[in-house]
């Protein structure tokens, strides 16, 4: 059963027959805006919710849990997210205020992941996330948190049917 499944898993496709190029070297120099440019790809090759991404997050004992949401902003303050406080989220990220997130768009073969230390955002921006999220109905939610990543690294990947895929990856340096 177990060598049937195996050839399942290795029969899958990898990528589609069309995939977009990239040249590092005509990456601007602020990551921010090739993610935007990369974002704005993804919408027009039809990605579906281009801004969800996967949270990496660890407890205080550095166990890894990973979990879907959406982003919700880039600016001077960071790659901005939300969760609850009480959630397993919210309580890993009070332990251990480190993360990661992962964009993957399969129609694109891309790639994009960013890692780094979280703040927490102003009681006022936490607010006013809750109450613009789909469905707000004018109650308050003192737990409902808008999280940064402020990015010490950022990298970008793009598929290529030669194996050969490409890699652009920023460093410590201010991202906006």
């Amino acid at each position: 059963m177990s060598e049937t499944f195996r050839q399942l898993l290795r029969a899958l496709p990898d990528f589609p027959e069309l995939l977009p190029g990239f040249d590092p070297a005509a990456a601007p120099a602020d990551p921010a805006e090739l993610f935007r440019q990369w974002l704005r790809e993804a919408l027009a090759a039809g990605v579906t919710q281009p801004n969800a991404c996967s949270l990496a997050t660890a407890d205080g004992l550095g166990r890894p849990s990973s979990r879907m949401l959406i982003l919700k902003d880039i600016d001077a303050d960071g790659w901005h997210f939300a969760t609850s406080r009480a959630s397993r989220k919210g309580r890993e990220l009070s332990a251990n205020p480190q993360a990661a997130l992962n964009f993957y768009w399969q129609q694109q073969g891309r790639q994009v992941r960013a890692a780094g230390g979280v703040i927490e955002l102003s009681a006022a921006a936490s607010a006013s996330d809750w109450h613009t999220r789909p469905g707000a109905d004018g109650s308050d939610n003192p737990d409902w948190q808008l999280y940064a990543l402020q990015p010490r690294e950022i990298e970008f990947w793009q598929a290529r049917h030669d194996r050969r895929h490409v890699r652009h990856r920023y460093g410590q340096q201010s991202f906006s």
